[in-house]
């Protein structure tokens, strides 16, 4: 028995330098929390819940009250039997997948830390690096060819680029501004389930014979809406990634049978580390391919989930850039950032992040 003696959040709210625009909103400071899980004998592990409300529908305030009341389901518990646990909180707070994410990273930062294993090892240990991409959020033209001018001089070779938050037209014009300003970049298109198949459609067309630039359309249609992927997916000429649709494991199962996509974007805030695991053993399954992605997360998240990706192996689309948005940095450690280029090895327990 190795005892859970405490669980702690307290709010961590960072202000952005740049607000984090998506077709469903923008935000301007990132109201995420901090969750601390104490073992018997003192080990200590830290975790992080970025809910984003016009994303998950998670509050700051929400994820606070949840996990008040997730401490009478953890605390006393084995946290040897980790996957137990986190079914435990699935049970409990099934519509809370940012506190249960927070709780499982603190836990199994504990855990290794205690152990002197770092988590990219305990994953598995694939990789020791990642190569990220870098988002240019929601705005104006010029803004959109500013940002990729700067990323592609300090060495991203591809740009998440965020549409549908105006008319195709914008959405084109944007594009082709990053293009031009960026002209050795691949792009991500992530219109966060804001167009129809028709529209995304359009924005394909718009770019014309430069849409062989486009690597990836992530979640071009709503939700639900596994035809409009399909559609886009087979009339796009473009491979066609899931998120919004893609929350669990059995979820990526019916996108894998109905061939509505062909990469799953992996987060662990959607759906917590538990659930990733099995979404990642479904997508195999089913032939699809991998992503890994976040909120509006800082260090301590975005590197658990680069541990999570790089210990796995095998993700061939890697967004973990949202620290590079934070104007302050409350915590120190995790993945050592040069460029696109995030490092692992340095990492010796845990995800190695801690609060200042």
């Amino acid at each position: 028995m190795l005892a859970i003696t405490q669980l702690r959040a307290e709010p961590l709210d960072v202000a952005l330098t740049t607000p984090f625009g998506i077709a469903g909103g923008t935000q301007a400071t990132a109201q995420n929390v901090l969750v601390r899980v104490t073992l018997e004998g003192g080990a200590l592990g830290l975790g992080e819940a970025a809910p984003f409300p016009v994303v998950s529908g998670e509050t700051q305030d929400q994820t606070l009250a949840t996990l008040d009341n997730l401490r009478a389901v953890l605390v006393g518990q084995d946290a040897r039997r980790w996957r137990r646990i986190a079914a435990q909180l699935a049970e409990a707070a099934p519509s809370a997948p940012a506190a249960r994410c927070a709780v499982e990273t603190a836990l199994l930062d504990a855990l290794c830390r205690r152990a002197g294993l770092s988590l990219w090892t305990f994953f598995g240990g694939a990789e020791t690096s990642l190569t990220t991409d870098l988002t240019l959020v929601t705005g104006t033209v010029d803004a959109a060819r500013a940002a990729a001018a700067q990323a592609a001089t300090d060495g991203f070779s591809t740009l998440k680029v965020k549409i549908g938050g105006g008319s195709i037209a914008d959405d084109v014009a944007r594009l082709d501004a990053v293009l031009d300003a960026a002209p050795r970049a691949r792009l991500i298109l992530d219109a966060n389930a804001a167009l129809s198949a028709d529209d995304a459609l359009a924005v394909l067309d718009g770019l014309g014979a430069r849409r062989t630039r486009v690597a990836l359309f992530e979640q071009p249609t709503a939700a639900g809406d596994l035809d409009g992927l399909r559609r886009v997916r087979e009339q796009g000429r473009v491979p066609v990634a899931a998120d919004e649709s893609a929350k669990n494991a059995r979820a990526v199962s019916v996108l894998g049978r109905e061939r509505a996509a062909d990469v799953i974007n992996i987060k662990l805030m959607k759906c917590g580390i538990a659930e990733a695991l099995d979404m990642v053993g479904a997508a195999r399954a089913a032939g699809l391919g991998l992503m890994v992605g976040g909120m509006v997360e800082t260090e301590l998240c975005m590197t658990t989930s680069a541990c999570f990706a790089a210990g796995l192996g095998g993700f061939s689309f890697v967004d973990l850039d949202t620290p590079l948005f934070m104007a302050s940095r409350p915590l120190v450690g995790g993945f050592e950032q040069r460029g696109p280029r995030l490092a692992l090895a340095g990492i010796v327990a845990g995800h190695g992040v801690s609060h200042t």
